[in-house]
């Protein structure tokens, strides 16, 4: 179930479907700060997954947890974390595979 508290903006632009694993074992703080009119922040423990939707321009900020502190791990754009790009890679693929054993 995707939860959406703090919706995208609704200017005409596509939104894509993406995907974060925290594969720490630390909590980690992912925001997406770069998109006008829009702040997205969310708390990911240690394995989960979030999905989450937004603008293929977005940019995910991970801040891992630290003693007291939170430090700026990682900035991934979000057309990478994007699910529906995965599934047609992944359909392309077994698309070639099929027409190479046939």
């Amino acid at each position: 179930m995707v939860q959406i508290l703090d919706p995208i903006p609704n200017d005409g632009g596509k939104s894509i479907l993406c995907c974060y694993v925290n594969a720490t074992s630390r909590i980690q703080v992912v925001r997406i700060t770069n998109i006008k009119n829009w702040y997205f922040e969310r708390v990911v423990f240690p394995g989960q997954r979030l999905i989450f939707e937004a603008f293929p321009e977005a940019v995910l900020e991970v801040h891992t947890g630290m003693m007291a502190s939170a430090v700026l791990s990682d900035r991934i754009p979000c057309r990478t974390l994007s699910i529906e790009e995965q599934e047609e890679q992944e359909e392309a693929f077994s698309q070639r595979e099929k027409a190479l054993t046939s």
